[in-house]
């Protein structure tokens, strides 16, 4: 049975739209980077909303980094160890004038590692330091060498990974090397949310007009089916 003018030239719109919005999300991909987390209080993980810099936790604070590969702050792997003060700092006494702040470092899976490298096993260090010192201040007391990029954001920690900051990867393989939504650099104060549009955090600028070229050529083919009846 052929198909009226108008039910054609719709089910031509849908088919176009789904192929479009499909092509975005095929490009979708993920950043391998160290990410920053601060203990929620309890037994678990919350995502810094600063950079390493910035915060300057209390004594007896539990500060974690994780070397993953991950699209956004959304989806970003914890570290795979609790944070756990008494633990960590449980052979370090404390000091007058100073403050013991206990790190988590975990890098990551052999998955997550770039090409020719393998991850180190996970660790936990007192860092031992003065009142006012960052979280930045404690990791360079503990985990040398650190590694930073132009952006002040964290590249390497204790020297891994050697190479890369931040790169974007995927089927093809890596590529330009940025920074993932609502990731904080060193010195950042931003909260998660202040990702750009073309974050990667929904469709990019360029399938949006796509679609809202498909559907501006869709109603048109619609109006002349309806003209020739």
């Amino acid at each position: 049975m052929r198909r009226p003018p108008v039910t054609a030239a719709l089910l031509l719109l849908v088919g176009a739209v789904l192929a479009v919005l499909g092509a975005g999300s095929a490009q979708a991909a993920g950043y391998r980077y160290w990410s920053f987390w601060e203990s929620d209080g309890g037994k678990g993980w919350t995502y810094a909303t600063q950079g390493p810099s910035v915060v300057r936790p209390d004594d007896g604070a539990v500060q974690g980094f994780r070397f993953s590969v991950s699209e956004d702050s959304q989806d970003s792997a914890q570290p795979r160890r609790a944070p756990d003060f008494g633990a960590v700092c449980a052979d370090t006494p404390a000091k007058d004038g100073l403050k013991r702040i206990a790190l988590v470092l975990d890098p990551g899976t052999a998955a997550d590692a770039p090409a020719g490298e393998e991850p180190p096993a996970p660790r936990t260090a007192c860092a031992q330091v003065a009142p006012g010192a960052s979280t930045a201040e404690a990791l360079a007391e503990v985990a040398k060498p650190l590694r930073y990029d132009s952006s002040a954001m964290l590249c390497a920690i204790s020297g891994y990974p050697r190479s890369g900051c931040g790169e974007q990867t995927g089927d093809s393989g890596p590529r330009e090397a940025t920074v993932p939504a609502g990731t904080p650099s060193a010195d950042d104060g931003a909260t998660p949310d202040e990702g750009s549009a073309s974050d990667g955090v929904g469709p990019s600028v360029g399938v949006l007009a796509g679609v809202g070229a498909v559907l501006v050529l869709g109603v048109a083919a619609v109006l002349q089916a309806r003209r020739r009846r």
